[in-house]
């Protein structure tokens, strides 16, 4: 008996083995793409011009809006609608016996879904040192030297309707995805230093290059006509003539600069 118990168990446990090992190798593996790589330096505290740190504004909906929203049929994120709607009256009489009623509230866009964020850490070009050591007799060393101030901007790779207001949803999804400071414009401050050091050899003439980086962000927006829908003392948020729109954008990373140092 006890033979045939291990048998069983045997047989139960190689039908289960392939079970368990496609559950290991589904296993997600950690990105770690968006991770900051070595060359890049955060320069918060050496940039001489002081760019915001203020965060979006991510907007609570009231509870009723908030009850609104859960049962619509299409999601809605946009923090300017959102904002609209705990702003609108939607107190109908309890005893409005009969009552029908349908408000227009515009053509909005509803919710952003990303499909894509990367990093280019080599976005744009915002400044270059250089020493010569050609005539020298020992090895020299050069630092990072802002020599002007420099604007870098990011924006949206398409028109679109209402263009700030997806800006907004973007940003948010950006920063979700990858835990870093975002800005649509950020600013290199003229004469930020960092104590990085790079060795020029004898003969040798060294080029120290800096970047701005930035993330791009690709994804889908959701419009629609946007109407509440009132019946009595019931309400409920009514979405029509539903599209769908590509759209991308680059968003600069605030207060960071990738280097790349070369000799001739």
């Amino acid at each position: 008996m006890k033979k045939m118990v291990a048998i069983v168990m045997t047989i139960i446990l190689c039908m289960n083995a392939p079970l368990l090992i496609s559950a290991k190798e589904a296993k997600p593996k950690e990105k770690d793409h968006n991770k900051i790589p070595s060359h890049v330096l955060n320069i918060s505290k050496e940039n001489t011009y002081p760019n915001s740190t203020k965060d979006e504004i991510i907007l609570e909906a009231s509870d009723l809006v908030e009850e609104l929203i859960e049962e619509a049929d299409i999601e809605i994120e946009n923090p300017d609608l959102i904002k609209m709607l705990n702003e609108t009256s939607l107190k109908p009489s309890p005893i409005a016996i009969g009552y029908r009623g349908m408000i227009y509230m515009g053509h909005w866009p509803l919710s952003y879904k990303s499909d894509e964020t990367n990093i280019n850490w080599e976005y744009q070009k915002i400044n270059t040192n250089q020493l010569n050591n050609i005539g020298g007799n020992n090895q020299k060393t050069m630092s990072y030297n802002q020599e002007e101030e420099k604007h870098v901007k990011g924006g949206l790779t398409a028109k679109i309707d209402s263009p700030d207001q997806i800006k907004k949803m973007l940003i948010l999804n950006a920063k979700e995805n990858t835990d870093l400071p975002l800005s649509f414009q950020t600013v290199v401050g003229k004469n930020t230093k960092k104590d990085n050091t790079y060795a020029i050899p004898v003969k040798k003439m060294g080029y120290l290059d800096a970047y701005a980086p930035a993330v791009s962000e690709k994804g889908q927006v959701t419009f629609g006509e946007v109407y509440i829908k009132l019946k009595g003392s019931k309400k409920e948020i009514e979405i029509r003539n539903v599209t769908k729109q590509g759209i991308g954008a680059w968003i600069p990373i605030q207060d960071h600069v990738s280097f790349s140092f070369n000799l001739k």
